[in-house]
């Protein structure tokens, strides 16, 4: 594998001007001065817009004003994947240092959060040993579990290795292998979700999670963003390109929620 392995990626056709797009689209957002004068508000707003989303993509989509009230958050199947999704969205800054010091710890930590009351306690944060995994966007089939670790202990190496990569390329890298290889038995897509907000922090571009990518991604729909994975999946050049510029459309798109968010508070 070439030292700087993701570098390459943001030379595959259409990836350097998806990723242009998407990074001025948050920069504008972020030199706002409408948003920075409410950035506390507008970041409070982004994280509840984007944990509604991310749970919405995985089915349990409830009514944004229930959401807001409270209501959403009962005992249900779908208030209590909201819930784990919120629960998400308040850990992603308490591992924004951590990410590039120990980023096995930090996914096995966004798991732990999120799956806790949906598998056993022992099993929360730990990899999967078996053939089975939750599979809600249908992506198929399912990589076996030494691969799946495999895949986890080489994105550990990713993201702690220098890159001259973007940190859009490098935060669609670790959403897809996270959603792809899904090496945890229930949760895998909260937390591949999870990890494209939390390398934008980590890595600058949006350090304080004003933008809204999750937003982007359903926006973009279920059916686009699972196809946008199985072309990753499938290795090829054509195939990892399309899920790179998806993603960085969806960040992009993110970007203009915040505006929104932003026009809702006035």
């Amino acid at each position: 594998m070439p030292a700087d392995a993701l570098a390459a990626l943001a030379h595959l056709p259409g990836v350097a001007e998806a990723v242009d797009r998407a990074r001025s689209g948050v920069d504008g957002v972020l030199w706002d001065r409408s948003v920075r004068a409410r950035v506390a508000d507008v970041v409070t707003a982004s994280r509840l817009r984007g944990g509604w989303a991310s749970a919405a993509i995985d089915g349990a989509e409830v009514r944004p004003d229930a959401l807001v009230s409270g209501d959403a958050l009962d005992d249900s199947p779908i208030g209590r994947v909201v819930a784990a999704s919120l629960a998400l969205q308040t850990e992603i800054p308490r591992q924004v240092d951590v990410l590039g010091r120990a980023p096995l710890q930090v996914v096995s930590r966004l798991h732990a959060i999120a799956a806790a009351g949906f598998v056993p306690d022992d099993e929360r944060g730990r990899l999967r040993s078996g053939a089975t995994a939750d599979d809600p966007l249908r992506l198929g089939a399912l990589p076996g579990a030494d691969e799946a670790s495999r895949r986890m202990t080489a994105l550990a190496g990713v993201l702690t290795r220098p890159t001259a990569a973007p940190a859009l390329v490098v935060a669609a890298v670790a959403h897809a292998e996270v959603a792809v290889a899904r090496p945890f038995v229930w949760g895998s897509g909260l937390v591949a979700r999870a990890m494209t907000r939390l390398v934008l922090a980590a890595r600058g571009l949006d350090p304080d999670g004003v933008t809204v990518p999750e937003a982007g991604l359903f926006a973009a729909g279920r059916t686009a963003y699972a196809d946008a994975l199985r072309a990753y999946a499938s290795g090829t050049p054509d195939g990892v390109a399309r899920w790179l510029v998806l993603h960085a459309e969806t960040v992009r798109v993110g970007a203009d929620e915040s505006r929104r968010i932003l026009a809702d508070l006035r």
